[in-house]
């Protein structure tokens, strides 16, 4: 537990860490207040690609299957913007905690030029290997002629979303959720509305197909580049200079990758080990991999509370690090994962119950709605445990403990989650009821030993490294 009466120089109690704060701090951000704009901007994110996934299943299953392996190597090379706007994030709150503005504005403009030139390399990449990548994926010859100029034009938005996730994790770390909403809602509006004529034509010209979505998604992500530097203008009151989207500053960038590379790296090792599954569930078929497609796009739509509640934590909890009330970042983290689990189970068991209409959205074929009916129902086994690894491992990042959830996320997503879907799915010739089977086996062993870390206080003494950081640079307003 907890230590009181402890000197601030030597192993920092969280009795002694709160009697330091001032009497006039500012009051920490409520869970609630931040969560519902970041879930419905999440859901906003679901909603857009649920209606991509409809849109390109109108011109074929073998479109929507492209399409879905495609955008699965595009969220890969997302993943490594995160080394950078996870690790802002939480250092920007962590310095909002300890009511120092300027340090947070630091690091808020050292992030931009990070993620810039990562967003330029990744683009680079795609538009160079992308014919290899979609091999890598083992996706059937066939599609190639679909994917691969979806996947190039789609590189492009790279670049913006680089920039973008930078911009918006600063937002959010000052509790900006509803301005970014609001953001978000135009963008998509701007999206949709470029997507249709694009895609199928207007009068006499038939369109680009998949081509004309990945245009639209360019050109509202150039939009919301834009919108995204005029919030942080009359928001936070930061204007960014043209140096700060180019010159890299290491002192700060080393802060944020403290925290960044651990968490990102843990998603993007969640990333690889996905792919690989992904490769042997193409190596079933093409029915099989548009089965995964469809049901992936649900259970997308079904993980976005907790996936909210999570990075709710994260802020609200980095808040109260930074301010060193360790207590009051425990009593986050526990009600946060209570709410989260309560509203996993109610969503899950209602999508189970609708299955064969939800996938009827999408696809008219009887035997991708039975196996993904039955894929719903086993999904009551994956998503509480990722609930509260979502919950918890933000909260442990949050709280500067950013390692140990990648190291032991390393051996389970490895061992664990593609080792038995070779196993199930593969050699055992369960197909995708044993892929899920392996995916809610990832799950619970990582949820539970995130919960025995953080109820054992495997987070305290990273936290008090933590206060002590902030402190030292920190000049109070």
């Amino acid at each position: 537990m907890f230590r009181r009466g402890e000197t601030a120089r030597g192993g920092v109690g969280c009795g002694a860490l709160e009697s330091v704060i001032p009497a006039r701090s500012l009051p920490r951000p409520r869970l609630l207040d931040i969560t519902w704009p970041i879930f419905s901007e999440h859901l906003l994110h679901m909603l857009v690609g649920v209606f991509g996934v409809w849109l390109v299943s109108r011109l074929s299953d073998e479109a929507a299957a492209a399409y879905g392996l495609s955008n699965q190597i595009m969220l890969t090379f997302m993943i490594t913007f995160r080394f950078v706007s996870v690790g802002a994030s939480v250092v920007v709150t962590q310095y909002l905690g300890a009511r120092d503005r300027v340090g947070a504005e630091h690091v808020a403009r050292a992030s931009l030029a990070a993620n810039v030139w990562m967003g330029i390399f990744s683009c680079a990449i795609i538009a160079i290997g992308a014919r290899p990548l979609l091999e890598l994926m083992r996706l059937p010859p066939s599609l190639f002629p679909i994917a691969q100029p979806y996947l190039i034009a789609v590189g492009v938005m790279l670049a913006f979303d680089a920039v973008n996730f930078s911009l918006g994790s600063v937002l959010r770390a000052h509790t900006h959720t509803r301005d970014t909403l609001r953001l978000i809602v135009i963008m998509y509006i701007v999206q949709l509305a470029l997507s249709l004529p694009l895609m199928f034509g207007v009068g006499g010209w038939e369109g680009l197909g998949m081509n004309g979505l990945a245009l639209a998604a360019v050109i509202a992500r150039a939009l919301s580049f834009w919108m995204h530097a005029q919030l942080w203008v009359s928001r936070l009151g930061i204007r960014p200079s043209f140096d700060d989207f180019w010159r890299i500053r290491p002192d700060r960038l080393r802060e944020m990758l403290h925290i960044g590379l651990p968490g990102a790296g843990e998603n993007v090792v969640y990333r690889i080990s996905f792919m690989i599954i992904l490769a042997m569930v193409a190596d079933m078929g093409q029915t099989a991999l548009a089965t995964h497609t469809y049901t992936m796009q649900i259970v997308h739509f079904l993980l976005l509370f907790g996936l909210a509640v999570g990075f709710g934590t994260e802020i609200v909890v980095g808040h109260h690090i930074g301010a060193g009330e360790l207590h009051g970042a425990d009593r986050q983290v526990r009600g946060g994962l209570a709410v989260g689990l309560c509203v996993c189970v109610t969503v899950v068991l209602t999508a189970a119950l609708l299955g064969p209409r939800l996938l009827g959205l999408f696809t008219r074929d009887p035997e991708v709605i039975a196996t993904g009916s039955r894929l719903l129902w086993l999904t009551l086994l994956v998503e509480p445990g990722r609930t509260i690894n979502m919950v918890v491992i933000n909260g442990l990042r949050a709280s500067g403990d950013a390692r140990f959830p990648v190291g032991f996320g390393v051996f389970s997503m490895f061992a664990v989650a593609v080792g038995l879907s070779w196993l199930l799915g593969v050699r055992l010739g369960w197909g995708l009821a044993g892929i899920w089977v392996a995916y809610a086996a990832d799950e619970w062993v990582r949820g539970l030993a995130m919960c025995a870390r953080w109820h054992l206080r495997g987070w305290v003494p990273h936290a008090r490294r933590t206060v002590r950081r902030v402190r030292l640079h920190s000049r109070p307003e």
